[in-house]
């Protein structure tokens, strides 16, 4: 169906690993660390070559080499290992040392940079757990009262003496507005990624929670079944008797009716026996290779065989991409139609389309639609709309589609009606394309 309100995803894919909060977070001290170098480097050569003060350079510019090679290393790491909060800690403690050799050959206590340790203290304040960030303070004011002990004072040249009060201030004044600027700057992207770790965590619970759901719920069919299979047994035999009757089998119109009961319960058999096996056999163990187009096929044609009553439109791709043709999509797909048949039992449509490398199955119905408050619930264990044709099962096909990578969205027809749409990414379920 075209127009109508947009569709509502109510699947969500799970984030990279990559993206965790120590990764996240290691990658924001690496940035800082190249700005320290930047700038540590920037404020060498001005005060060596334009201010003409002594300094030991080629020191200090070892020390940045090794600021560089950490750098360096740190971020190769990044691509193959995930980041623990230990060495979140020596590489703030790493930032430290570094600060504090460049301070001890620069004035120590007396630099007004040294105020630059503040930014170490506060970023551990944030990133470490609680003992690390005390640890990491400790460390930080040791350095400080050892630089007030022991360093190398600056050697001003004769024609600064008068302003070197003048130059402290000034200095000062620089570390303050370093240091609060990047404070903003790395505390709130830090912020962020905490803010996307906690989100991403009430996405895993939510996952969780459904997941709980769903197993209650098998559990409660599989159950079902087996206390089905008794009676359902019991009612074989007992039609089976009634044929063999003189009394009955002289009776052309009962004995047509028995027929159809026993094909009847031959039918609940089945389905029994579908549920008992889906509850003990793992995805993909039934599944056979396939083609799109007939895998489709004959998802269509025996769920028109069952409901031969409901009038059934299919348009379809021609597409003969190879398919792992999984029972779980099958159950899926047969769900949707067997909403859609029970709010419009006066016409169902399904359409299948390829959308880049994803196949799309929508099923549209003529019936009364989603409300807005189903629309904005959808697809949630806690749903229960029975009465309206769209209850439970959706929830379980969005659980199984989003088992399979993909996605399914939900929207109301402009006049009327509804259209459930599930997105399968070819990757991800077997599906490749033999033009490639």
């Amino acid at each position: 169906m075209v127009g109508g309100s947009p569709y509502l995803p109510f699947t969500v894919r799970p984030r990279e690993p990559d993206a965790a909060a120590g990764t996240a977070n290691m990658r924001q001290l690496i940035h800082l660390r190249w700005m320290a170098v930047a700038g540590q480097l920037v404020t060498i050569l001005f005060v060596n070559r334009v201010m003409g003060v002594q300094l030991p350079v080629a020191a200090m510019m070892g020390v940045l080499l090794m600021a560089v090679a950490i750098n360096l290393l740190s971020h190769f790491r990044l691509r193959f290992h995930r980041i623990t909060n230990t060495e979140l800690l020596f590489a703030l403690m790493f930032d430290v040392g570094t600060l504090t050799l460049q301070l001890f050959l620069a004035g120590g206590a007396t630099n007004p940079f040294i105020s630059l340790y503040l930014i170490q203290v506060v970023l551990g304040a944030v990133l470490l757990e609680t003992w690390s960030a005390w640890a990491l303070a400790g460390i930080t004011g040791i350095c400080f009262g050892l630089l007030s002990l022991h360093h190398r004072p600056l050697a001003f040249p004769p024609w600064l003496f008068g302003d070197i009060a003048g130059l402290h201030t000034l200095g000062n004044w620089l570390g303050f507005a370093i240091v609060a600027g990047l404070l903003i700057l790395f505390v709130t992207r830090i912020s962020e990624n905490l803010r996307q770790n906690a989100a991403r965590i009430a996405d895993f619970r939510q996952q969780a929670s459904e997941e709980e759901h769903i197993v209650r719920m098998g559990l409660l069919a599989s159950g079902a079944a087996h206390e089905l299979g008794t009676p359902l047994a019991s009612l074989s035999v007992i039609l089976s008797d009634w044929r063999r009757m003189p009394r009955l089998r002289d009776d052309t119109e009962l004995m047509g009716e028995i027929a159809e009961m026993q094909a009847e319960v031959q039918r609940c058999k089945a389905i029994v026996t579908r549920i008992l096996q889906s509850a003990g056999e793992p995805r993909g163990e039934a599944a056979e290779l396939s083609e799109v187009g007939r895998f489709i096929d004959a998802i269509v044609g025996e769920w028109r065989e069952a409901h031969a009553q409901v009038p059934f439109d299919y348009e379809r791709i021609e597409d003969d991409a190879p398919i792992v043709s999984d029972p779980a999509i099958k159950q899926a797909v047969w769900n949707v139609l067997d909403n859609a048949a029970e709010a419009s039992p006066h016409w169902v449509g399904l359409s299948v389309t390829r959308e880049g490398d994803t196949v799309a199955v929508r099923v549209s119905d003529r019936g009364p639609g989603f409300t807005s408050t189903t629309l904005a619930q959808v697809g949630r264990p806690q749903q229960s709309t029975k009465g309206e044709g769209h209850g439970v099962g959706l929830f379980l096909v969005s659980s199984v589609v989003r088992k399979l990578g993909g996605r399914v969205e939900a929207r109301n027809g402009p006049e009327g009606g509804a259209t459930v749409k599930l997105t399968l990414p070819l990757g991800m379920i077997g599906i490749t394309d033999r033009k490639k």
